[in-house]
């Protein structure tokens, strides 16, 4: 087998998701994008392991352990995506300034007395 054929294809799903993450705002589009790369990581587990003919089959035993991590990581991204959803009303990336830690006050949304509230009870 041909290694050039699966490192060219992972490398094409590693560059799109890579500008799925980069350039999409919704945040579904921006997990899809993170699976994809991992997918990517995974057809270069398998396609070396192939090559390499190894006989412990290490990089397949490795490509199940992150098959079995990228779900669990969907399942719990998703969930924080659709309480984000909730609360907010989108799930713009872009516009989740809350979640940042040293966000600053500028914006339409700075003269409401609930961000002074969190403010005295953080204190």
């Amino acid at each position: 087998m041909h290694l050039v054929y699966p490192a060219v294809l992972a490398a094409l799903l590693f560059c799109t998701g890579l500008y799925g993450v980069l350039a999409r705002r919704n945040a579904i589009l921006v997990l899809m994008s993170v699976e994809l790369m991992l997918n990517a990581v995974n057809l270069n587990l398998v396609a070396f392991d192939v090559w390499l003919r190894d006989e412990l089959h290490a990089g397949q035993a490795l490509t199940l352990f992150t098959i079995a991590i990228a779900a669990a990581e969907i399942g719990i991204g998703l969930a924080i995506v659709l309480q984000v959803h909730r609360n907010r009303g989108t799930s713009d990336v872009d516009r989740l300034r809350d979640l940042r830690d040293d966000a600053p006050d500028t914006g339409p949304d700075t003269d409401r007395p609930d961000r002074e509230e969190k403010a005295e009870a953080a204190a």
